[in-house]
């Protein structure tokens, strides 16, 4: 991997142009995974108040970790406690402490991305490019009402860099490209970034590109079908610096021709998606003022791709439409030099259009369009209101309380075919357009997070939240009760199918969390984190099952037909991290040793049975080493087996498994080439959250538990 930088101000024209011919191709951008030590992440574009529990993975051309993956998701997976649900190539599903899909609210840019498809293949985090990330901030346990409502699972909050300006009189010239190849799924990519600005005017471009073949599994396990992927993403930053405050302006366009879903019946045929984001930002002799507009139009579409069938026969093509609005306000209120009063609002609008057209010829998927969500709303308004207060150098606390009003609707909805070989579905439609749609919902949060620091190296933190979310509009509204209809719902990769269910209630989540931390040495000491925590949540969304499904022959498929339901559920368990210094001398570099664990037990409070996509015992152990130029980095990965499955889903077991990587770098002036290699000794072994293999089961007709892990791979 080659990557390169530069950083200039001039007032020359003729010197920018000249700047941007001589860049040359560059690798593959790095981030870095570090703990935020300080109550306002200022250095992280004032994202607000995090604890010890909060994680920042940052762009930094120093890294100590290369991104060899083209899914942010991946890359967050060395915050302990935070997992990849197993979907797409550049579109997992993060999960925190157990809670994932949209239990965990995922912003970019201050604005929260609606997942728009039936089996959630374009997640927010799927909007975010390694390559052109600036920064991501994670917040594991009790997150502060201002980082949002309508979720009880966690907070990751992306943000793009803030304009920069140049001094008075001059002209800023600044940017890096980068550009990557991975040997195992012949994946390339590239990106890059440009600054043009003067002290008051500041355009900033950032554009990324990735594609890949499927991926080798492990030793013996071959090509894991349906891995492929292909994306594109273009960005255009404006920003004014005036007097009252600095005022952004950003487009995006994102575009996916196509991305392969090996645990999906279906994959994805395009996902475009366009967004429009303003912010301003004011500081006053009272405090500061943040305010954020945004839209974004999303259109996607489903289909089967070439190693799943490919659409010889007209496939079952499927097609939605989502369109997203708000604005939130946050103001931070000096009250005196020790107390800040932080209030704010916020108000969500989606609409979302899912439709399934008629295929020609065929007897099942005609003659009519399946509408499966018709007209669907849902707008949130919520407001918060949070006091952050240094009550003495060693002591401070976050209060916050939080009120969401959730209100959702839909239209009537239609079948294929009212004639026998929909009769299910026909029957199910007409009770739905029977019942009445609308759902109100009114969600009151707390929180609490106390942290005290009795002498220089120890510092202890502890947290209540009472968060409550909302259902989505699919597991209200999915109302198909045929075996093919109910299978093209549900984003948990299993094979079963879903029904969405009018009555359901909101979740409703208790937690405590604490961390301990002890530290010493300074910034480039030893430090040992201990982080437990307990989530119990009433009317957690999980599901049931209502029957057996069968195949074309009327005979057992191996799935079941479930609905959503609440029930009571409860997460326990801890994380571990700690680091410490080995050596440092002139001959022989500094060497450091880094290593985390995850523990995590969660289980329905009624059955005792255990939850669906629960992580089991894992963690890392890395040694890290520098000298001159020069840093490299062997990791050793450790996932325990995964034993206790949900057997609502039939969800499969799976085996430990060791991970071996490595990798180099070497800076020279503004150019980092860098060398990695994933899964050095080829390991072969089966994803724990990556559900069942539908990929391989569709062409072969073979079920294999989970689809493979990634066999060696190097990238450079």
């Amino acid at each position: 991997m080659i990557r390169t930088a530069f950083n200039r101000s001039t007032t020359s024209w003729l010197a920018i142009a000249v700047a941007l011919a001589a860049t040359p191709a560059a690798a593959q951008a790095t981030l870095q995974l570090r703990d935020v030590e300080v109550e306002t992440t200022s250095a992280a574009s004032n994202l607000g108040p995090a604890g010890l529990s909060a994680h920042i993975v940052d762009h930094d051309a120093a890294a100590r970790r290369t991104a060899s993956s083209s899914d942010v998701t991946e890359i967050l997976r060395a915050t302990p406690g935070v997992a990849a649900q197993g979907a797409g190539g550049f579109s997992s599903l993060p999960s925190i402490r157990g809670l994932g899909e949209d239990k965990v609210i995922v912003t970019v840019d201050g604005a929260p991305v609606d997942m728009a498809c039936p089996n959630f293949m374009n997640p927010p985090l799927s909007y975010v490019d390694p390559l052109t990330l600036d920064v991501v901030l994670v917040i594991k346990g009790v997150s502060p009402v201002s980082f949002g409502g309508d979720n009880i699972g966690g907070v990751i909050a992306a943000r793009s860099a803030d304009p920069k300006f140049a001094e008075p009189g001059k002209t800023l010239f600044s940017g890096e490209a980068s550009a990557f190849y991975r040997s195992n799924d012949d994946a390339v990519g590239g990106a890059m970034q440009a600054t043009v600005a003067n002290d008051l005017w500041s355009v900033a471009y950032a554009g990324s590109g990735a594609k890949a073949r499927n991926y080798r599994g492990g030793d013996g396990d071959g090509r894991v079908r349906a891995t492929e992927y292909a994306k594109t993403s273009h960005a255009l930053t404006i920003g004014r610096r005036t007097g009252v405050g600095l005022f952004t302006v950003k487009g995006s366009l994102d575009y996916s021709p196509y991305e392969g879903f090996p645990n999906q019946w279906m994959d994805m045929t395009l996902n475009r998606s366009w967004a429009l984001t303003g912010r301003y930002q004011g500081a006053f002799a009272w405090g500061a003022l943040e305010v954020t507009a945004y839209h974004r139009d999303v259109r996607h579409k489903m289909n089967f791709l070439d190693d799943k069938g490919g659409d010889a026969d007209g496939g079952m093509p499927m097609d939605t439409w989502v369109k997203s609005s708000g604005v939130t306000a946050k103001a931070d209120i000096a009250l005196d030099a020790r107390q800040t009063l932080r209030v704010g609002g916020e108000f969500h609008h989606q609409a979302l259009d899912d439709s399934w057209p008629a295929v020609a010829g065929s007897m099942m998927m005609g003659p009519n369009t399946y509408l499966n969500v018709n007209d669907g709303r849902r707008d949130r308004f919520g407001v918060f209101a949070e006091l952050d207060t240094h009550w003495t150098d060693k002591l401070s606390s976050v209060i916050g309380v939080r009120h969401d009003a959730v209100s959702m609707n839909t239209g009537d909805v239609q079948p294929y075919s009212t004639g026998m070989m929909s009769m299910k579905d026909a029957m199910a439609a007409q009770a739905f357009n029977a019942a009445d749609h609308k759902h109100d919902d009114g969600n009151l949060g707390a929180t609490a997070l106390l942290r005290y620091a009795p002498t220089d190296g120890v510092t202890l933190e502890a947290g209540y939240a009472r968060k409550a979310q909302s259902p989505n509009l699919y597991q209200l509204y999915a109302w198909g009760r045929g075996a093919m209809s109910s299978q093209m719902i549900g984003w948990y990769g299993d094979g079963n199918g879903y029904v969405g269910n009018l009555g359901l209630k909101p979740q409703k989540a208790d937690t405590f969390s604490g961390a301990v931390q002890f530290a010493g040495g300074g910034e480039d000491g030893w430090r040992v984190k201990i982080e437990p925590f307990y989530t119990r949540v009433a009317d957690f969304i999980d599901a049931r099952k209502i029957a057996d499904l069968t195949n074309m022959m009327g005979m057992p498929s191996g799935f079941v037909q479930l609905q959503f339901v609440n029930v009571d559920a409860e997460f326990r368990g801890v994380d571990v991290s700690a680091q410490a210094p080995l050596w440092s001398s002139a001959a022989f570099g500094r060497a450091r040793i880094e290593a985390t664990l995850s523990a995590l037990h969660g289980e329905n409070r009624a059955t005792g049975a255990p939850l669906y996509r629960q992580m089991p015992l894992n963690g890392r152990i890395a040694l890290q080493h520098a000298k001159g130029p020069w840093t490299s980095a062997v990791e050793l990965e450790l996932v325990a087996d995964k034993d206790r499955v949900d057997p609502v889903r039939n969800e499969r077991k799976t085996a430990a498994y060791q991970l071996l990587n490595v990798r180099t770098a070497y800076q020279w002036k503004t150019m980092t080439l860098s060398l990695a290699v994933e899964n050095l000794a080829n390991q072969s072994y089966d994803l724990p959250l990556g559900g069942v293999s539908l990929g391989d089961y569709g062409a072969t007709g073979a079920l294999r538990q989970t689809p493979a892990g990634a066999a060696r791979s190097t990238s450079g």
